[in-house]
């Protein structure tokens, strides 16, 4: 039976939802390692809209389990309804939205809290010892969550600086990585990669991308 691994999405466009070359990079990736992609996201509103061509917020409102299912062309599962004990690890894309739905690191820094539903099941992976895979910007989601539990991980955003300072004040270990490189803190299963930290390559993103994955389903 293929090893079931969550991919935990939140929106669509990496301005103000999940960055959508991580998150098909990863459901690529997934199926290339021979396991199952679940994904799912919470229901809940987004924290704005922005205009991906102006890169500019704009009226409205959206749904961040409404715009993920864009990305899983439909097949989506709210967050709320996920059992841990059902998935074999556990991955969460980049994209502003990491920061903006999933959390509102975006706005607080290191004072930041992870929505609810999200932090419920990373809690749940972690006391379960499911592997998670953390890209780009979610990092920031996972050290949050870890600091919540009193646990000090392992983890990498890149190398932008205000961003590991950031990560470091929340009780995290930060380690530099290039954009193609994964580090993995074995102690607690959890695997980061930068990706669009970087402004690089698509090739060099699906690199690290596909060494994270395929860390997180040898772990689960």
């Amino acid at each position: 039976m293929a090893k079931k691994i969550g991919v935990v999405l939140s929106g669509c466009g990496h301005l103000d939802g999940a960055e959508i070359r991580e998150s098909v990079l990863t459901l690529l990736a997934i199926d290339r390692a021979g396991a199952e992609a679940i994904c799912m996201a919470p229901d809940i509103d987004q924290m704005h809209v922005v205009d991906h061509h102006s890169g500019k917020e704009v009226p409205g409102q959206r749904n961040v389990l409404v715009e993920s299912a864009r990305i899983s062309r439909g097949d989506i599962k709210d967050i709320k309804e996920i059992d841990i004990a059902d998935l074999d690890g556990l991955i969460l894309p980049g994209g502003y939205g990491a920061a903006k739905n999933l959390s509102d690191f975006a706005l607080k820094g290191a004072q930041c809290e992870v929505q609810g539903d999200t932090s419920s099941l990373i809690k749940a992976a972690l006391k379960a010892e499911k592997p998670i895979g953390v890209i780009c910007i979610a990092p920031a989601v996972m050290a949050k969550v870890a600091q919540d539990l009193g646990e000090k991980i392992k983890l990498t955003i890149g190398n932008d600086a205000d961003t590991a300072s950031a990560l470091q004040s929340m009780g995290t270990e930060h380690i530099d990585a290039k954009v193609d490189e994964i580090v993995v803190d074995k102690a607690h299963k959890i695997v980061s990669t930068p990706a669009y930290m970087f402004s690089a390559r698509i090739s060099e993103i699906a690199r690290g991308i596909e060494k994270l994955v395929q860390s997180v389903v040898e772990m689960s």
